[in-house]
């Protein structure tokens, strides 16, 4: 049978299948698939409420997304794609296993040259693979020592044992013989490697002799298969499947042993994925369905949602991705729904496999026509996506004239009668008019005709009229997606440099993507409570303040701020400001000894902020005032110096490590300056440096510019190197780039209270720079935004506390499992936004949830780790099945300004436990203890009288269902272990 095409076929694993006739009875028809495994781990949850059987995943591709497929239990991977068991299973908990072939070899294995020509049994021409003679007495201790000894040594402990019936396509053979040998093989890896789970690919035959030693039995093909020779996905033939079925439930029912099925469906194809998968767990067995080349994530025991969508735009429209109009407007509202967006620039060409498996959606952002010799191209793949299935959101523009193509299968007129007379708005959907009225159209813009076939299932958005009557439309919901044309979409405000969305972004890229209802991983949040940082770019270090005797500005900034507000500080400064060998020689030792005192603060981390202050990262993108490719300074003026990006950041970084910051605590965080667009070769000297980064985004929301599209999103991605964004913007934005007033900075109030209601977009991050405390008005501004920080109900973290969390959500994999959600993280993100649609947690049946508290959206559920299973009552009440009602209610976390640690769930006993460690003083509130006693650190505690830490009456009202009453707790000390001892019922 011929081999199935595929990028990674000369390394990549298969299971024989139909070539080799079973000994048993069996049917004439046996497909030979293309396919990886998975197995069975331990249930990640012991109680009864969540799920008993673990997930399995399988993906042999050279890029398997990992991140992703740490929400299965396990993943069964080729080895020789170079992946790292050890880290992955440290950083998330789930396990990798390997593929490994018994009984055929290719000659790209590093072991092939040492096999004897004797134990060459035959060839597989279809796999240009040689068959292995398994009765040499040598045989079993050569592929442990030279096959599996080598992915021990990596970290495997788990490995898929595929090809146990070749023997099959030798002229002669002796079946007693090979069988013998084939369970001599897994006797020898069971003795040599304490501890080796093998999950066995069919070999049904020899199970009853091994089923000790075996973890898992697989077989694929039991509704769905993949004919390898036509290329195409096939429903398996009733007898076929009664015979496997036999096979299998002997194996689970008389020895015991659990079952992997793995079935083939198109990977387009979510829904028959789905109920393919579902038939499988309803036999009891492990299911696992994904393509037939095993490259997608496919649905298994339980099914990855998909987080990602794909953006597209026209790179020419703007300097940088940085400044496009899907990078500015449309990432936030995707971020803030959970999404996280990647890009594709149409001038490139554009990505294949975007299926989905990963990806939720497609949004097409242009802000004008793309080139004619593009468009044809684009025209094609956007359509082949949508028979894919994939749902399109275009937002302001086509980007072209959609040919005849593209517009049958959007179902638009191509060729519409233009627009007679003046058109006016007859219709508008409750989406429209977001943050400014629709006005009624004007030339150049026309109408889109929606064609008869789709009139009756589109939803128009923004119906206009002619003067003969015939209607149009701005906008519209359609059976693939949706579209909003500018100026629709966005509209600029004249004489500014300020825009409003017309169309509500969050409704629009909700309802034409389809996006679902998900537990949404939430950046702003920890354990109820809006999170509160503070960092500083080291600029005007050595200025002088204008005060009395003419300080240095560093200086009153540690008397005046550092030593005051003993919150987390997070400190930078520009190496050649402050060096010996810098700008300021004379002043360097004053200097120095300023941020080393800074540094030894504890509530202070250590930053750079470069070596010369870059004021354009990437030399390549020219914008502003580096339009013209004049003299503009690119850094700060060095003589002799032309910028490095490596001494930029790693010079910077081991100057202050090596000077200024004390023994064990080295600096932490790269803040970006300048244009903070750096590339992606930046970014990658940066963390390739162990360092994390932040800064950009120019989020600057206010009373006078009360509009969305001033926040920005949580980051951008280079080349697959994270940038954190700032939450929100500096003072030089406040005062007019620090022309004054030079008080404005008290205006960044607003900003944070208008990124918290409607929506909780952002935390409270004051962000300045040194310079700021060089004038009194900018001082008694920082004096003021502080005092209004310590008048909330915030969690104080760091900086690098932040920047983590966010680079947890870009990585962050959520799922449905049975009746409730799994979630897998790298353990830095702690909250999950739930939507009204999904109800309340229901702490009692969930795993690994410590609590939740009320919130304008929807409840912010408090993790107690990087791994849960969160069950939730629905906004009405009722219980999902029959089964699935709450148990009996027990004490929970309402919030808290600290994290949660070492999470115990109410026991027989009637006892919960946790631990809480923070910045400063503890305050904690308790819903659901009534009746019980608490203790801290073993000291009974009592409720305080007045706390900060209630959540205001709005939200509690808008929240999902009323919470039960709780009460708040105070401790002078910062971490503490907490009792809850309630009489048990």
């Amino acid at each position: 049978m011929a081999a199935i095409s595929s990028p990674d076929f000369s390394s990549r694993p298969r299971i024989v299948r139909g070539a080799i006739p079973p000994r048993t009875a069996a049917p004439a028809w046996l497909p030979r698939w293309v396919v990886a495994v998975l197995l069975l781990l331990l249930a990640p949850f012991s109680a009864g409420a969540a799920p008993t059987l673990p997930a399995v995943a399988v993906h042999y591709g050279s890029q398997a997304p990992l991140a992703d497929l740490k929400v299965f239990d396990i993943t069964v991977v080729e080895p020789g794609h170079g992946h790292d068991p050890v880290k992955f299973r440290q950083a998330t908990g789930s396990e990798l296993f390997a593929y490994v072939s018994v009984a055929e070899v290719q000659a790209s294995r590093p072991y092939y040259a040492r096999i004897p020509a004797a134990w060459k049994l035959a060839r597989n021409g279809a796999w240009n693979s040689e068959v292995i003679d398994q009765t040499p007495a040598e045989w079993p201790a050569f592929f442990a020592d030279q096959v599996v000894a080598p992915l021990w040594a990596r970290g495997y402990r788990g490995f898929f044992l595929d090809t146990l019936d070749s023997y099959r396509l030798a002229a002669r053979f002796d079946e007693a013989a090979q069988q013998q040998g084939l369970v001599r093989v897994i006797e020898t890896l069971h003795s040599r490697f304490p501890g080796i789970r093998l999950i066995q690919n069919r070999g049904f035959d020899i199970v009853p002799r091994v089923k000790d030693k075996l973890f898992m039995v697989a077989a694929e093909s039991l509704f769905k298969g993949w004919n390898a020779a036509d290329k195409r996905y096939e429903d398996v033939k009733p007898a076929d499947r009664d015979w496997l079925l036999g096979q299998l439930r002997a194996v689970r029912d008389t020895h015991g042993l659990p079952v992997l099925a793995i079935d083939y469906v198109a990977p387009h194809d979510r829904a028959t994925t789905r109920e393919t998968a579902e038939k499988i767990k309803a036999l009891g067995f492990v299911p696992w369905v994904s393509d037939g080349d095993l490259q997608t994530v496919g649905i298994g025991g339980v099914e990855l949602m998909p987080r990602r969508v794909l953006a597209l735009y026209y790179g020419a429209e703007s300097p940088s991705i940085n400044y496009s109009i899907a990078h500015r407007f449309l990432q936030m509202p995707l971020n803030h729904l959970g999404y996280v967006v990647d890009y594709a620039d149409v001038r490139e060409p554009l990505p294949q496999g975007v299926l989905r498996d990963r990806y939720a959606g497609i949004a097409v952002s242009f802000g004008g026509f793309i080139p004619d010799g593009t468009a044809p191209s684009v025209s094609r793949w956007l359509q082949a996506r949508m028979d894919e299935g994939m749902p399109v959101a275009f937002m302001g523009s086509f980007g072209m004239v959609p040919d005849e193509a593209l517009a049958g299968r959007m179902g638009i007129e191509s060729s519409p009668e233009a627009a007679r007379g003046t058109l006016r708005i007859t219709r508008q959907h409750p989406m429209m008019g977001f943050e400014t009225a629709p006005t009624p159209p004007v030339a150049p813009f026309g109408p889109v005709y929606l064609a008869p076939a789709v009139a009756g299932k589109a939803q128009p958005l923004l119906e206009v009229t002619d003067q003969r009557g015939k209607p149009g439309v701005a906008g519209a919901l359609m059976p693939w997606g949706g579209f909003i044309l500018d100026p629709y979409a966005l509209v600029d405000v004249p004489g500014t440099e300020y825009f409003r969305w017309v169309v509500d972004p969050f409704a629009f890229l909700t309802q034409a993507l389809s996006l679902p209802a998900l537990p949404v991983p939430d950046v702003t949040t920890e354990s109820g409570r809006r999170l509160f940082f503070s960092h500083v770019d080291g600029d005007g270090f050595p200025s002088r303040a204008e005060l009395p005797g003419s300080p240095f500005a560093a200086s009153v900034l540690l008397t005046e701020i550092f030593e005051k507000y003993r919150v987390p500080q997070t400190m930078s400064v520009i190496e050649a400001e402050i060096s010996p060998n810098g700008l300021h020689p004379d002043l360097s030792p004053a200097l120095e000894d300023i941020a080393r005192r800074m540094f030894r603060l504890p509530h202070v981390e250590v930053a750079s902020h470069t070596y010369s202050h870059p004021f354009l990262w990437d030399r390549n993108v020219k914008h502003g005032v580096f339009d013209d490719k004049g003299e503009a300074a690119i850094n700060l003026s060095l003589p002799g110096y032309t910028m490095d990006l490596r001494r930029e950041i790693v010079g910077s970084t081991e100057y202050i490590n090596r000077r200024l910051a004390p023994p064990g605590k080295p600096v932490k965080i790269l803040l970006w300056s300048g244009d903070t667009a750096p590339s992606a070769e930046a970014l990658a000297i940066t963390e390739d440096a162990g360092l994390l980064n932040l800064n950009g985004g120019d989020t600057s929301i206010t009373r006078a510019n009360p509009s969305l599209t001033a926040i920005g999103a949580h980051g951008i991605q280079k080349q697959g190197r994270l940038q954190v964004y700032a939450p929100i913007t500096n003072e030089n934005i406040y005062t007019n780039l620090w022309r004054g007033p030079y008080y404005g900075y008290e205006r960044v109030i607003e900003s944070f209270e208008m990124t918290d209601k409607p929506r909780r977009i952002k935390p409270v991050d004051i962000y300045y720079h040194v310079y700021s405390t060089s004038k009194r008005a900018g001082l008694n501004a920082l004096h003021k935004v502080y005092r209004w920080a310590q008048a909330q109900p915030l969690h104080p973290v760091f900086a690098s506390d932040f920047i983590r969390k966010v680079r947890d959500f870009h990585t962050y994999a959520v799922a449905r499992d049975g009746e409730g959600w799994r979630v897998r993280g790298e353990g830095e993100l702690r909250t999950l936004r739930l939507p009204p649609a999904l109800g309340t947690p229901a702490v009692a049946a969930s795993q690994g949830v410590a609590g939740y508290a009320p919130g304008v959206e929807g409840p912010y559920v408090h993790l107690a780790s990087g791994r849960a299973w969160l069950k939730t009552t629905p906004p009405d009440g009722a219980a999902t099945s029959a089964t699935s009602a709450e148990p009996a209610r027990q004490p929970y976390l309402r919030d808290a300004n600290a994290r949660i640690d070492g999470w115990t769930p109410q026991n027989a006993s009637g006892q919960t436990a946790f631990d809480l460690k923070g910045f400063g003083p503890l305050e904690f509130a308790l819903a659901g203890a009534g009746g019980c006693q608490v203790r801290a650190n073993g000291r009974a505690l009592a409720p305080a009288q007045g706390a900060g830490g209630a959540m205001p009456a709005a939200a509690a009202a808008a929240s999902a269902s009323v919470p039960p009453p709780s009460s708040t707790y105070r401790l002078p000390d910062a971490a503490a272990h907490i009792q809850i001892l309630c009489p048990v019922r």
